[in-house]
């Protein structure tokens, strides 16, 4: 069964599942030994992520929030950990990522890793060309 792995650093990685153990699979790759929280953010895929993820620590997952918010169309919710993103039947129940959201998926990680590297080289708004802190005037 098709589906993508979204790593808390952006990289985006194609799995696998097991028809059979899916599930198991699924927990494994989010790092959970318990249950796995299943989001609905579009109609026909499903973002598994761990249930515990920001109480433990784990990294926040920019590229799996910029997706889940380009889905519902609203900025939503951090996510933690790493994120399954699978495809959903009519009924709710897991199935595999068809090619136009896979490739939907891989845009959203693009775009979130284009971003970041356009911050990590542009110099913050608040300099002027010499480096200085621009001063706001007092009215």
């Amino acid at each position: 069964m098709r589906a993508l792995l979204i790593a808390p650093i952006g990289t985006v990685t194609e799995l696998d599942l097991p028809d059979s153990g899916a599930r198991t699979a699924i927990r494994d790759h989010v790092g959970s030994s318990g249950a796995v929280d299943q989001g609905l953010y579009h109609p026909h895929a499903l973002l598994h992520v761990h249930g515990s993820g920001q109480s433990i620590g784990l990294d926040g997952n920019l590229t799996a929030w910029a997706l889940a918010s380009a889905w519902r169309g609203m900025s939503l919710y951090p996510f933690h950990g790493p994120v399954v993103v699978t495809g959903r039947t009519q009924d709710g129940e897991t199935s595999a990522l068809d090619d136009d959201l896979a490739a939907h998926v891989h845009a959203v990680a693009q775009t979130v890793r284009e971003t970041r590297e356009a911050w990590q080289t542009r110099t913050p708004a608040s300099f002027d060309a010499g480096g200085r802190v621009c001063q706001a005037s007092r009215v």
